[in-house]
């Protein structure tokens, strides 16, 4: 149930809200629509968030295309679930009654699982208070890309200071979050990207910019102590070759391609050619913990880490956000404006 107070305005009236509805699998195109659908109701633990502003990440994309691996999770003919948008920011409508922090008119970002729409519900455990340098849009560039970087470093990666650490896939939208905590964490960085991009990655804070299009770092001299595998571009007997002895080998991504496998087909390569080698790799999907969103918060509001944004999109192009995410091409964020 909803606290007494907020009671009429969420449950009284049943408003209604444009929303992104996904009914079955195929192109963003197609199987995306905008429409007039009831504002939702919230639980005991969630709060009601006025949407600002969400943005678009791979697995969203694997979602719409209907990998194939997901189907018995996600539905083998259509989607279980109408509903997506993980990345969200905006501000707090209503509250449920065992929300114990927030309250109506807070600024926050975080995660649910339902943000493109104008209105969301969201469990306060996902959610932290926007700092207020940064805009909704800002805000919502964060949370995943954020956290998988954060979790790939510190978690998976053991990232030290004064290591010396390879990102490959730079300029993405986990890349830029990657470079700019590896030299929080103290790293020496070394970052692989396109020519475009390349000054993009220094302004980030990178010691050292590859540019794969004129260079192949897996030839290079330089040996490093951590890989964080974005890109998914090299082999994992391809990347050994700049690895020192005891490197960790951290793969959060590969190319958008394959609807069996996906990025799996990579990562199943890369740790079945790791197997008794001293280098380990490892493969994960980022959590969704307030801990490390309220870290990552308070690196962003002392500007210590800068999301960066690609391109901006209204809710009515979502589609056409997402098909630009899938083209691959996509450096840093793209985020959605939602409502002002």
């Amino acid at each position: 149930m909803v606290k007494d107070r907020l009671a009429a305005p969420v449950t009284g009236e049943r408003r209604t809200m444009k929303a992104i509805v996904f009914e079955r699998y195929g192109t963003p195109a197609n199987a995306l629509d905008l429409r007039k659908v009831a504002v939702p109701a919230i639980e005991e633990h969630q709060v009601l968030l006025r949407v600002r502003a969400s943005s678009v990440n791979p697995m969203e994309w694997y979602t719409v295309t209907g990998l194939l691996l997901g189907r018995p999770q996600n539905g083998l003919r259509k989607p279980k679930r109408t509903a997506l948008g993980a990345d969200v920011a905006g501000v707090v409508e209503a509250v449920g009654s065992d929300v114990k922090e927030l309250q109506p008119g807070d600024e926050v970002f975080g995660t649910c699982g339902a943000a493109w729409a104008e209105y969301a519900p969201a469990r306060e455990a996902r959610l932290v208070p926007k700092p207020t340098s940064l805009s909704f849009e800002e805000a919502a560039a964060v949370p995943v890309a954020g956290l998988t970087a954060v979790q790939a470093l510190r978690d998976k990666g053991r990232v030290q200071a004064g290591e010396k650490v390879l990102v490959n896939g730079a300029s993405g939208g986990v890349g830029t979050f990657t470079v700019q905590l590896a030299k929080w964490f103290g790293a020496e960085v070394t970052a692989v990207c396109h020519t475009r991009n390349v000054e993009l990655v220094q302004s980030l804070g990178a010691d050292h910019v590859v540019d794969y299009v004129r260079e192949d770092f897996t030839r290079g001299d330089e040996r490093y102590d951590l890989m964080i595998d974005i890109a998914g571009s090299r082999s994992f007997l391809e990347s050994r070759r700049v690895l020192k002895p005891d490197a960790r080998v951290v793969v959060v991504g590969a190319p958008r391609a394959g609807r069996v496998l996906g990025p799996l087909a990579h990562t199943i390569g890369m740790r079945v050619l790791s197997m008794g080698r001293s280098q380990p790799v490892t493969f994960f999907i980022s959590k969704i913990t307030q801990e490390d969103l309220l870290f990552l918060q308070g690196l962003l509001a002392e500007g210590d880490v800068t999301p960066v944004i690609d391109r901006r999109y209204e809710l009515s192009q979502l589609p056409d956000a997402l098909a630009y995410l899938g083209e691959g091409h996509a450096r840093a964020k793209v985020v959605v404006a939602v409502q002002e």
